[in-house]
């Protein structure tokens, strides 16, 4: 299996009003290191898993409207916790929206969205794409 990272960082503000989240419940800001690695099984026609820049791309896009926001407010995060394992769904899904209808995303065999919130803490998500 070949695979691709690129690695973003992003700033949120939200809450997580329960009682598991101690200290975290009051509203608080976050910075997450955002690591998306693109698996695919052959290489393509041009010898890459995906374009670098455009991957770049796709993940700017998807972090644009999460930058800076507090999530508490976003529309997206409704009624939901805004869990570091929840953010990382979040993107993995939108990110695997964009590159699954490019032309270059239709191959990919899946891909892994690793949140960082300290370097000593982290959390993912991965997603497996079918074979059709």
């Amino acid at each position: 299996m070949f695979s691709l990272t690129v690695r973003r960082n992003f700033m949120i503000a939200h809450s997580l009003p329960r009682e598991a989240f101690g200290p975290a419940q009051g509203l608080h800001g976050a910075t997450f290191v955002t690591e998306v690695t693109f698996r695919r099984r052959a290489l393509n026609d041009d010898s890459i898993v995906l374009d670098i820049g455009a991957a770049g791309d796709v993940l700017d896009e998807v972090l644009d409207g999460l930058n800076y926001k507090n999530l508490d407010e976003h529309p997206d995060f409704s009624g939901k916790l805004s869990t570091t394992e929840a953010l990382a769904q979040y993107i993995a899904d939108a990110v695997a929206a964009q590159v699954r209808v490019g032309a270059d995303g239709k191959d990919l065999a899946g891909l892994d969205v690793t949140l960082r919130e300290t370097p000593d803490a982290w959390a993912g998500y991965s997603l497996n794409f079918d074979a059709s």
